[in-house]
C-alpha cells in the first residue's frame, strides 16, 4: 500500500500523503490542502502551479510504501546508537 508519492520541483519537494482516509497536499512542510483522493490532490497542486513540470499523473512520481518509511527510519535510529569500528 502506498503512503505517499514525491516529487522534486523547484519550489521544494511536493508531497501526496495519505492521512486517514484523505489526502495531503504539501510543499516542503508546509499543507497546500486536503482531497479525498491521491487524484484531487495531485489535480489541486497542478491547478496551482500550471507552468510547473509536475506530472499529470500519479505514475509519474515517486512512490514511498508505509513499511520501507517505518524500516527506513528504524534503521537511521540504529545506525546513530551502534559504535562504528572506524
Amino acid at each position: 500500500m502506498v503512503l505517499q508519492y514525491v516529487h522534486l520541483s523547484r519550489y521544494g519537494l511536493l508531497r501526496i500523503v495519505r492521512h486517514g482516509h484523505r489526502w495531503r497536499a504539501l510543499l516542503n512542510d508546509r499543507e497546500l490542502g486536503r482531497h479525498e483522493t491521491a487524484v484531487a490532490a495531485l489535480t489541486a497542486v497542478r491547478d496551482v502551479w500550471p507552468r510547473e513540470r509536475i506530472p499529470s499523473a500519479l505514475a509519474g512520481w515517486r512512490t514511498f510504501a508505509e513499511s520501507t518509511n517505518r524500516l527506513t527510519g528504524l534503521s537511521r535510529l540504529t545506525q546513530k546508537r551502534l559504535p562504528t569500528n572506524a
